[in-house]
């Protein structure tokens, strides 16, 4: 597995060229931003399918002991009622953090793939061009699998609904891509991370070493139902978009949903700059 700081070096050719900036040292610390407040859903949108958005249909998504929860006790069947929990923002160029653990038992009449399997949806469509119907955003789904106390199962995975990506130049349009990472099994918690910078280059990251890399994330491709054909414009490369978190049919927790937003570093050629900052306060 490659090394986070391999990674943060060999982004040197996406910053922009030209002489040392002779603005203020980057502070880290001070660019990290919680997104999940340990107290209430602020801020967050919620859509599941067949139901309206900010429905949150049998209290779903909630928060208890300051984690954000997803449970299913108040569904009789799951039925396929796939929901996604988005921050309202979109984001661009950044490095995005969850800390999550699979817990419990599956929901009544769960797809069977669907066991221990939540995700983290990046570059995701604006919910409110989603339709009452619709399965799954537009969007590059980090796939978070838990072990399943027997087999290895990575996480961290790829899944693509409704987009493609590029990998080693060629167009990469099966629906799911394993990971190089290890099996996390029982009700461990798990931190992942996400690096994103635009429409050329995503990583996924976990215990410092870089698991997944793809490039050039773009609508295409099938693996989402029931949405308007307008929004999917097949070949456009997608720049920015939704972060959201998803309801499969698992029990999942998180209690940490963190970004450092790098857009502004990149708009003012500092991108380089900010990510050898990131990897020195992180020990990379």
């Amino acid at each position: 597995m490659t090394r986070l700081y391999i990674v943060f070096f060999t982004l040197a050719w996406i910053s922009c060229a030209g002489p040392q900036s002779q603005q203020a040292e980057i502070n880290v610390a001070d660019g990290w931003r919680t997104l999940f407040n340990g107290k209430d859903l602020e801020n967050w949108r919620i859509k599941i399918a067949k139901h309206e958005l900010d429905e949150n249909f049998a209290n779903t998504f909630r928060v208890e002991d300051g984690l954000m929860k997803v449970r299913y006790d108040g569904y009789e069947a799951f039925d396929r009622q796939y929901g996604h929990i988005f921050y309202d923002e979109p984001f661009s160029y950044y490095l995005y953090r969850v800390e999550y653990r699979f817990v419990g038992e599956q929901a009544p009449e769960g797809e069977g793939w669907a066991l221990r399997n939540s995700g983290v949806m990046l570059h995701g469509q604006k919910p409110e061009t989603m339709t009452k119907d619709q399965d799954f955003p537009i969007s590059i789904e980090g796939q978070l699998l838990g072990g399943d106390g027997t087999n290895n199962r990575t996480t961290s995975n790829l899944c693509t609904p409704g987009t493609n990506v590029v990998i080693d130049d060629e167009l990469f349009t099966p629906h799911c891509l394993n990971s190089s990472s290890k099996t996390y099994h029982g009700e461990q918690w798990v931190v992942a991370d996400f690096l994103v910078l635009g429409d050329s280059i995503i990583h996924h990251i976990l215990e410092g070493d870089t698991v997944l890399t793809y490039h050039k994330p773009q609508m295409g491709g099938g693996n989402v139902s029931n949405h308007n054909p307008d929004v999917k414009k097949d070949g456009q490369l997608i720049s920015e978009g939704y972060i959201s978190l998803q309801s499969e049919s698992h029990p999942i927790d998180f209690r940490r949903v963190e970004i450092f937003d790098l857009s502004g570093y990149q708009a003012e050629g500092r991108l380089e700059e900010a990510l050898r900052a990131l990897r020195k306060a992180e020990g990379y």
